[in-house]
């Protein structure tokens, strides 16, 4: 056998494969361009969580080993009312957010999508909430909240409008004071105030996304619906929105994950207070793990997270799966 037919054999699948290189077998080659990916995901993703998972059934504090303690955590977490709290301050600040997002955000890809002066322009401001640092635009709104420094309690009250409101039934039911509003020292403000400010970071991802989306629809779909005798809502209604549906859900996705598991946002616009008030998953975790020194505890509430997030994502999957086939 000649030196071309041996190294022929040696290529060939089934005949002296073995004697070929690694890298030219498939099935090996996949596996070591993805064990960069698999060592990165199981050093930071896959290992913090199995330990979160046992130190939630552990007493282990900041100070001291704990021992195995079953779902104690758990059980402790579910009867304390400022979890509970947290519970259903996490469901309302996702939904209203995710709600708002969605609503704001395709109302302004809409809007960017359309021929005007300036557009361009337009859609790179648009970004700017989304690409700042959260760190940094939620200490600017801390600011503009802050119930002294407020630059819009400081027009309520210039305008003499936080007075002619503040004895009145409106201003009774809203906590409005001759002073104006105190937006971080109020629970129910603080909520609203902390949902106000996500939207408005979030809002720029639905929009930039959804825009995107809909420059993938040709122009002759609009054209033919006219022909037919659509409105305008009955094109956006029929046309657009089934053709966006598939980017729209996936931006729900993301924005579903990032919203549950919200940390820098709230702890740095109210740190989970006044009173506790409008802590989510993330800050409770974090008050009870470093704080107060209970990793096992923290560890739990964190945990809780997991459940809510693989339901609603588990049922936008198969709702996109539905819509494929």
């Amino acid at each position: 056998m000649s030196t071309s037919e041996a190294t022929t054999d040696a290529r060939v699948p089934g005949r002296a494969g073995l004697r070929a290189p690694l890298w030219e077998h498939e099935g090996w080659l996949g596996w070591l361009l993805s064990l960069p990916a698999i060592l990165i995901l199981t050093v930071f993703i896959a290992y913090p969580f199995l330990v979160g998972i046992w130190l939630s059934l552990s007493s282990d504090t900041i100070t001291s080993t704990g021992q195995f303690v079953g779902l104690t955590n758990f059980v402790a977490e579910i009867r304390d009312s400022i979890f509970q709290t947290t519970v259903r301050n996490t469901v309302v600040y996702t939904a209203v957010t995710l709600v708002l997002k969605a609503v704001l955000g395709l109302l302004l890809a809409v809007l960017m999508n359309q021929n005007f002066p300036g557009k361009n322009l337009a859609r790179v401001t648009l970004l700017l909430p989304w690409i700042a640092p959260t760190a940094l635009s939620t200490i600017a709104w801390r600011w503009l909240l802050d119930p002294t420094y407020s630059t819009i309690n400081w027009v309520l009250v210039g305008t003499g409008l936080a007075p002619l409101i503040a004895h009145t039934f409106i201003g009774q039911v809203l906590s409005i004071s001759p002073r104006g509003i105190n937006f971080l020292g109020n629970g129910t403000w603080a909520m609203a105030s902390l949902i106000w400010v996500n939207v408005w970071r979030g809002v720029p991802f639905f929009a930039i996304s959804i825009l995107a989306g809909l420059q993938t629809i040709g122009t002759e779909l609009y054209e033919a619906a006219a022909l037919d005798g659509a409105n305008a809502w009955q094109r956006f209604r029929y046309v657009t929105l089934p053709l966006i549906r598939p980017v729209l859900l996936v931006v729900l996705l993301f924005s579903l994950v990032w919203t549950i598991s919200d940390f820098q946002l709230p702890y740095i616009l109210t740190g989970g207070g006044p009173a506790n008030s409008t802590h989510l998953f993330g800050t409770l975790a974090y008050q009870i793990a470093l704080r107060a020194g209970q990793l096992g505890q923290g560890a739990a509430v964190s945990l809780f997270m997991f459940p809510f997030l693989l339901a609603v994502v588990a049922g936008l999957l198969w709702y996109m799966r539905r819509q494929e086939v």
